[in-house]
């Protein structure tokens, strides 16, 4: 059986982080869990990745316009970053305030978007909103761009306030109504995207906001109650203290971190899963001024996230699906080399085009993740890796198996690579399923060379074999 500190620091790792490597969560378990939250919490505590690396075998690493450049460079930072929970919520943010680069056509802005992600994910929650609505990237994606005071257009303010902020409403009431939706994007009118140079003969300039006064609609505007000369920051203001807004974010973090909830559009009608925890996260947000740290930090340190019954109660998404494998087969750590771009784009085969989702709506999640086509994708990508006993990480698995005695039974055998692979949630049926397969070979022994491969053979058939389980499709 796994220490129950072990367990609980492996729960805390997939969902923080992007998973880690069984050494890793023993170290982590060892420093204590309220210790390694506060660490996840500051990333500044933590060395930053080493972009000389990303220079050095990306020569267009600063100025890349191709999108798959882009996203390589982002897998590679969820695979590396000491800063595990600042990628994370770089991902979540991207699920929440999407933006596309079917569109947008320039991997250059598609990356400083998850820049800011990265950088102000974690910080105020106003803060963040003021940065997406002055992004160039986004007032063009929204077409704030074509939006202006004699001719308007209301599609960033609707997404602001319908996919953004508030929702569309809360305990079975609506949160804005129409009027509010034209309010806002009067609000917004004058938000704009400066010129850009032409792109020939000399490559893209970079994207600039540029507010113009002149194009801004100054008159009076009635927003959520509240009448005024807004402008586009007022908006932000006035959305920010909503109660619709904190239940909003906080059932996002729910559904990203805790559990799979039912789709985003069924919100107004249906009640979170668990209403106590959702109330303490609402609580922090506006305790703290806004401040998503101070949310995290009551969720992760919430009885109701430490729970065994929230361990494996969502499905992985595609980049935890991908990610999660490299960390913990020890695959692209470290050093770059060839093949990570194969990598990178797995979770466009899974569903997750990184950096260019569906629609604006983003996303669908939970076992919406998982069909037919899918589901084969991810078992072969993960039993592939999984099978390769000469990867570090695989082989780490192995080592500890061997030390666990000169000899293991069928049982022993298979409940190690339970436990090493982190299925912890396998039903009976399938362990049972899992110990006739290795009651056919018989014990295990690796007294000599030849047991030794024997036993290394089956160890990777094994950990293939819970690669295609049910379970394994969970965190």
């Amino acid at each position: 059986m796994t220490d129950q500190n072990v367990a609980l620091m492996a729960h805390l790792m997939r969902r923080a982080a992007f998973g880690a490597s069984r050494e890793e969560i023993e170290a982590k378990a060892a420093q204590g869990y309220d210790a390694t939250v506060e660490e996840l919490l500051n990333p500044e505590s933590q060395p930053a990745i080493d972009e000389d690396l990303m220079i050095r075998y990306h020569p267009a690493y600063n100025h890349s316009a191709a999108i798959e450049t882009n996203v390589q460079q982002w897998v590679y930072r969820m695979i590396n970053s000491p800063r595990q929970l600042q990628e994370k919520m770089a991902l979540f943010w991207h699920m929440i305030f999407c933006a596309g680069h079917s569109k947008i056509d320039s991997g250059e802005e598609m990356g400083r978007m998850i820049a800011m992600f990265r950088e102000h994910g974690m910080g105020n929650f106003r803060d963040l909103l003021m940065r997406l609505s002055t992004s160039p990237a986004m007032m063009y994606y929204l077409d704030n761009s074509e939006s202006h005071k004699v001719a308007l257009n209301e599609n960033y303010g609707r997404e602001l306030l319908e996919l953004f902020s508030l929702g569309v409403g809360k305990d079975e009431a609506f949160n804005y109504t129409e009027d509010d939706v034209k309010a806002c994007a009067r609000a917004f009118t004058g938000w704009n995207v400066a010129p850009a140079y032409p792109p020939f003969p000399y490559g893209r300039s970079p994207w600039e906001f540029r507010y113009d006064p002149a194009d801004h609609d100054d008159s009076e505007k009635t927003f959520l109650g509240e009448t005024g000369r807004w402008n586009g920051e007022d908006i932000v203001d006035i959305v920010c203290k909503q109660p619709g807004t904190a239940r909003f974010i906080s059932r996002h973090l729910y559904n990203f971190f805790v559990a799979d909830e039912v789709p985003v559009p069924s919100w107004r009608m249906t009640p979170p899963k668990d209403k106590e925890l959702i109330a303490t996260l609402e609580k922090a947000y506006f305790d703290s001024g806004y401040e998503m740290k101070a949310v995290l930090r009551a969720l992760f340190t919430s009885d109701a996230f430490k729970s065994e019954s929230a361990r494996f109660a969502r499905v992985k998404n595609p980049a935890e699906v991908v990610v999660g494998l490299m960390r913990m087969v020890g695959e692209h750590r470290g050093e770059i080399k060839p093949g990570l771009f194969e990598i990178s784009q797995e979770p466009k085969y899974m569903g997750m085009d990184l950096m260019n989702p569906p629609t604006v709506e983003g996303w669908h999640t939970g076992h919406e993740w998982i069909d037919s086509g899918t589901l084969v994708e991810r078992i072969n990508f993960a039993s592939k890796y999984l099978g390769q006993t000469d990867l570090p990480g695989v082989r780490a698995m192995i080592d500890r198996l061997m030390a666990r005695g000169q000899r293991l039974t069928p049982e022993e055998f298979v409940d190690g690579c339970i436990d090493l692979v982190g299925c912890q949630n396998v039903t009976e049926g399938t362990r049972q399923s899992l110990v006739a397969h290795a009651q056919r070979a018989g014990e295990l022994r690796h007294g000599t060379d030849a047991e030794r491969a024997e036993f290394t053979r089956r160890s990777g058939e094994m950990f293939q074999m819970l690669a295609s389980t049910g379970e394994f499709q969970f965190c």
